[in-house]
């Protein structure tokens, strides 16, 4: 009873925390021929995104397998802490954190003579050979616990070391499958996006036995015309044993027979119903997104909001896009408060009178009644794309008809996607600027670039309409600036390679990235101090007249009782 009642708390605690949204988009589908992979990290917990290099290992040696906070929550007996999911010197120096308890291996596997540079996060996000992830939690059936020497896998290590030995996505898909089989799976359910130059893939792994020593996936080739989006349930339905644009493992059949979770005779595997639970916390909470995300990207569909059920069959496992998508196009997807539909977050009383379309998550706690049990009060708002929670973003490209040096590049953004800028970083340059490595949650940090941007979105709820204007003003600023000037810097680097100056072409693309980067990060300071100058006390503030009085809208004033106020002295309810 005291280990299930563990297994719920850790549950509770950790299913809302990396509850994120994640799309490729096919080489046909995107406007210069790139596979685009995009990933909201959506969790309160480390921002950091961290440079791994290259390494070379000795002959017998073994790599270590380390429990994520990803996976199940922070655990103390794995080592790490609330705050950064990995602390070893066996990554390079961004995993080395000082006066914090060492990371606690699960076990071990044979290690492989040489790793490849990749950069990291919460799960692993692209390698110096352009091999792309993205990641979304899912609700599966069965949520087991790690336990080394049976399941010591979960999707972020296996992230990793995908990362650190393939060269294209299938190796990288086959390579996962094969390490869940023979070293057992853990956790959550899961969905990793796969890609390189050529090809995307969706890679869907789950536990099916609390004391299992393997687990279950299945993985579907995005088609190359196609924009796919997965948000926290399983997107893959029906198993065909003879397409061969799907993967699975061998188990996949007896399993769900054994367990009683399909008969043959009905049909088709429907690897979402049959291993998957459902939705995430509430109706809506992944299809909504799903909904949104199709339907901006192809509203020539006119795809149904509203669907009979979890598992409804009204949103295909990819679109083609009206037209074809920039890096921009999917980052304002993950941008999206659902403006202008029915849905609309910045509208309505929950938004205030300045239209913040945030929306904090709560237990019943928050929801007490008078006497302080537990009220009956029941509900909850829309989850959209863009969260007030989202630790970091990305959109990456792979583009075959560049080097792997050049051709490979991550367009990061940190915090929330609203308020943040997109900057570029090369998996195969010299590394990232250390304010992008540095993170603390409980530590304000004015070297992190995290903290920056997290400061600047929590400041800008005070009166929304108006800061998103000077905010996104500063991203059109350097996001154009980036994408217009990438295609020069990129052609400097490719003549430096023609020329055999492999590490001038390096350090000119990190020192540009660098530059870049760090150009933002002293904006985003100095944008802070401004938006409280300008917006200090409720007034606007300005150099041609201090104080300018910002009044609420009407209709927000009628709804909260405004001319219920004491307008004379008489007491309109009669009592004295």
């Amino acid at each position: 009873m005291i280990f299930l009642t563990t297994i719920i708390m850790v549950l509770g605690v950790s299913s809302p925390a990396y509850n994120c949204t994640t799309t490729i988009t096919g080489r046909d589908a995107s406007a210069d021929g790139s596979v685009m992979v995009s990933h909201t990290d959506d969790g309160m917990g480390d921002a950091r995104v961290v440079y791994v290099p290259a390494m070379d290992h000795p002959e017998g040696s073994l790599r270590p397998v380390f429990y994520d906070n990803a996976a199940m929550g922070y655990l103390p007996q794995w080592g790490g802490s609330q705050t950064h999911r990995l602390v070893t010197d066996t990554r390079g120096p961004g995993y080395r954190v000082n006066n914090e308890t060492p990371s606690v291996p699960l076990g071990y596997i044979p290690q492989v003579a040489h790793t490849y540079a990749y950069i990291d996060a919460n799960y692993g996000i692209m390698n110096e050979h352009q091999v792309s992830i993205g990641e979304c939690t899912d609700k599966a059936k069965v949520h087991p616990m790690p336990e080394p020497g049976k399941r010591i896998f979960y999707s972020s290590e296996l992230s990793r070391v995908a990362l650190e030995r393939s060269r294209t996505a299938r190796e990288a898909v086959k390579l996962m499958g094969e390490l869940i089989d023979t070293y057992g799976y853990y956790g959550t359910g899961e969905t990793l996006l796969v890609a390189d130059p050529q090809e995307g893939w969706v890679f869907e792994m789950a536990g099916y036995d609390m004391n299992g020593t393997d687990g279950v996936w299945v993985a579907q080739r995005v088609p190359d015309d196609g924009f796919f989006v997965a948000a926290n349930q399983f997107r893959i339905r029906d198993i065909r044993k003879d397409d061969k644009d799907m993967i699975y493992s061998a188990n996949i059949f007896d399993v769900a027979r054994t367990k009683g979770w399909w008969q043959p005779e009905k049909g088709l595997l429907d690897w979402a119903e049959v291993y998957g639970d459902g939705e995430f916390h509430h109706p809506y909470y992944s299809l909504r997104r799903v909904w949104r995300a199709q339907s901006l990207a192809a509203p020539s569909l006119n795809l149904l909001a509203w669907v009979d059920g979890p598992f409804t069959r009204a949103y295909p496992f990819a679109v083609t896009p009206d037209q074809k998508l920039t890096p921009q196009d999917v980052f304002a997807i993950h941008r999206d408060n659902y403006e202008g539909t029915e849905f609309d977050l910045t509208k309505g009383l929950a938004a205030g009178p300045f239209g913040n379309p945030n929306r904090f998550e709560g237990g019943a706690e928050s929801t007490m009644n008078k006497e302080g049990s537990l009220s009956d009060l029941e509900g909850d708002f829309e989850r959209p794309l863009n969260i007030y929670r989202c630790a970091y973003a990305y959109v990456n490209q792979s583009r075959r008809w560049l080097p792997d040096l050049v051709g490979g590049v991550v367009w990061y953004g940190a915090d929330r996607p609203a308020t943040s800028v997109l900057m570029p970083f090369y998996p195969a340059g010299q590394g990232l600027p250390d304010s992008v490595q540095t993170m603390d949650v409980l530590t304000f940090d004015r070297n992190s670039m995290w903290t920056a941007f997290n400061y600047v979105a929590n400041y800008a709820m005070l009166k929304y309409e108006y800061m998103i204007q000077d905010i996104r003003a500063e991203q059109n600023r350097f996001e154009s600036r980036a994408f217009g000037s990438q295609q020069g810097v990129e052609a400097k680097a490719v003549n430096l390679l023609e020329d055999g100056k492999k590490e001038k072409a390096k350090a000119l693309l990190s020192q540009y990235t660098k530059g870049n980067a760090d150009e933002i990060f002293e904006a985003w300071w100095d944008l802070s101090t401004h938006l409280y100058v300008k917006y200090n006390d409720g007034y606007i503030n300005t150099e041609d007249q201090i104080a300018q009085p910002v009044f609420y809208p009407a209709w927000w004033l009628k709804a909260v009782g405004y001319e219920d106020g004491p307008t004379s002295y008489g007491n309109p309810s009669g009592n004295n």
